[in-house]
């Protein structure tokens, strides 16, 4: 192998969810593993309302898929167990398992809780290939952390990632382009990574049912069809992707925080007390790092798994959670549709150091002026008591955890259920 070659991994948990629940579980005395029963991770069986966010090979065998809503694997799989997600444990498993592999190389792009990309060429001399690495880091994952991993290995990103798709759990698999034709092109166009159920119902109408056959269709008859979209799909199916692993942090470009629902809500209240967690992690992770930011922006994922955002941006870096939050609902009005949302996320951009000065125009120094003049007492004791109450959240959470405490709009409608 060429001592020059990009190499990297993709390393993806084994059904996520369901194998962090499953380790708690036995860490705490259960008597069953809950990978080896049909079993999903999601959902409330008394009320039969929910999405499956994860599902063991047992309940798949029943024909059960993440997403689906509850009642529907009930019909399939009447004796399944049903376990309810617990996102904060899931964080910190995460955690964990980023950390042991910083272990072995800083080069590491996480690209979501339970996945990312590792470039080999910084442990390649401690290692007699590239496969006995992987090999190795995903038994040391089992080993330590209880849970299996898939790793993919491949010259190119997408290819890395369609390699860990391969047959789970615990298995390492290569993909290098070379290997495309034998190992990829005669899978279902549906299994290529980003084609979507829209796209691959186009592909089949123009006779595409392989990602071989996809890969030799002329570029322009799948432009015309899918537009920019198509060409990705085409390249992908023919191996082509020049990214890397991008190691910088995404807290330099930006800081947000997003949430997959236990189940789907189009309740406008719940959506708003969802926004105002997320706008006072976004907070105080910015106050935390000295930074405000003058891009806020709130994104959906809906039932259907389609996705939007929106987004807008602000004269005066802010760091303040109701500020943060009192955005996100303007564009939330603006952005959702009404469906039932499955995740929703806050994320903040364009930052900047507190306390750096910001560059105004003369006109805006005017209008600055004219508007503090008017609104200076009011705005500057409003904004103090914010700045008070962020304080206080911050220092309680520190000390006491951050579950401690909070506002009384999260907390109205646990009380009522009580």
């Amino acid at each position: 192998m060429n001592e020059n070659e990009q190499i990297i991994f993709h390393i993806d948990v084994n059904s996520a969810y369901l194998s962090w629940t499953a380790v708690k579980m036995i860490q705490e005395g259960y008597g069953r593993d809950i990978r080896e029963i049909p079993c999903i991770v999601g959902g409330d069986r008394k009320s039969r309302h929910g999405i499956v966010l994860a599902k063991s090979i047992s309940a798949k065998k029943y024909g059960v898929v993440t997403g689906e809503p509850v009642v529907n694997a009930l019909r399939k799989c009447p004796h399944l167990e049903m376990v309810p997600p617990e996102h904060h444990y899931y964080e910190r498993m995460s955690q964990k398992l980023m950390e042991l592999l910083s272990n072995y190389t800083p080069d590491i792009e996480q690209v979501s809780i339970d996945e990312c990309y590792m470039d080999y060429s910084g442990i390649r001399n401690l290692f007699e290939t590239p496969e006995a690495a992987a090999a190795a880091i995903k038994d040391k994952v089992k080993e330590q952390l209880g849970f299996t991993v898939n790793i993919g290995i491949s010259d190119v990103k997408v290819l890395a990632k369609m390699a860990s798709d391969f047959e789970k759990p615990d298995k390492v698999h290569t993909l290098y382009k070379r290997e495309i034709q034998k190992k990829m092109w005669g899978l279902a166009v549906s299994e290529l990574f980003m084609a979507g159920k829209s796209s691959v119902d186009t592909l089949h109408k123009l006779g595409i049912f392989t990602i071989g056959q996809l890969a030799k269709s002329p570029l322009a008859v799948l432009e015309s069809h899918l537009k920019s979209h198509g060409r990705i799909l085409w390249q992908y199916a023919n191996g082509l992707d020049d990214s890397i692993v991008n190691t910088v942090k995404e807290e330099s470009k930006g800081v947000g925080n997003s949430t997959t629902l236990s189940r789907d809500v189009d309740d406008i209240d719940e959506i708003y007390k969802v926004l105002l967690g997320l706008s006072e992690k976004v907070g105080g992770r910015l106050r935390a790092g000295s930074q405000k930011a003058k891009t806020i922006a709130v994104e959906i994922k809906y039932n259907d798994f389609t996705k939007c955002s929106r987004q807008t941006t602000v004269e005066v870096a802010i760091d303040s959670d109701t500020e943060i939050y009192n955005i996100v609902k303007i564009l939330l009005k603006e952005l959702w549709s009404g469906k039932p949302v499955r995740l929703l996320g806050v994320r903040t951009a364009n930052l900047v150091e507190n306390g750096e000065p910001e560059q105004l125009s003369i006109l805006d120094i005017e209008d600055w002026v004219k508007a503090e003049d008017e609104k200076r007492n009011n705005m500057q004791q409003s904004r103090e008591k914010m700045k008070k109450l962020d304080e206080a959240l911050d220092a309680i959470k520190h000390k006491y955890g951050k579950d401690v405490v909070g506002r009384a709009s999260l907390m109205e409608k646990n009380t009522k259920n009580q």
